[in-house]
């Protein structure tokens, strides 16, 4: 399973920002790229599902250059590093929600609940100092495939 983590951190590197499993017409998705094809309906329900949450629970732990988010249409978005100075400088005019930490937890009674980390938080502090520094015009283009140009 690890060749298959370390395949997952190297397509979020490349991509900048990947979808967990939402479908969008220029974004990869996760769960897709796990399983070489798309996935029609839940992927709780795929053969490969244990094996898609393993991959996934194991990418979000993996690595400290991946920022799991709702970033892009509210659906849970892997963002990588590189881009985590453009998101927090653009961040008060994108609605900051939409960089907080998601993850899940697991509760008392057995079920697993989403918990919400503010990007104020989690970001660390030197890439608060290079958004500080960075042009709102220069944020936005690096941003440019993720916000419509």
């Amino acid at each position: 399973m690890q060749d298959n983590v370390v395949d997952l951190l190297t397509l979020v590197e490349r991509e900048g920002m990947v979808l967990e499993s939402a479908r969008h017409p220029s974004i990869p998705n996760l769960v897709e790229y796990i399983v070489g094809e798309p996935v029609h309906g839940s992927w709780w329900g795929h053969p490969k599902g244990h094996e898609i949450y393993a991959l996934l629970n194991a990418l979000r732990g993996a690595d400290a250059e991946v920022a799991v988010c709702k970033f892009i249409d509210g659906k849970i978005t892997y963002i990588h590093r590189r881009l985590w100075a453009s998101c927090a400088r653009l961040a008060a005019i994108l609605g900051p929600e939409r960089l907080d930490l998601v993850h899940s937890v697991h509760t008392d009674k057995g079920h697993h609940k989403s918990e919400r980390i503010p990007l104020a938080e989690w970001l660390p502090t030197e890439v608060a100092a290079a958004a500080a520094e960075l042009g709102e015009d220069e944020a936005r283009a690096s941003l440019a495939p993720w916000l419509g140009g």
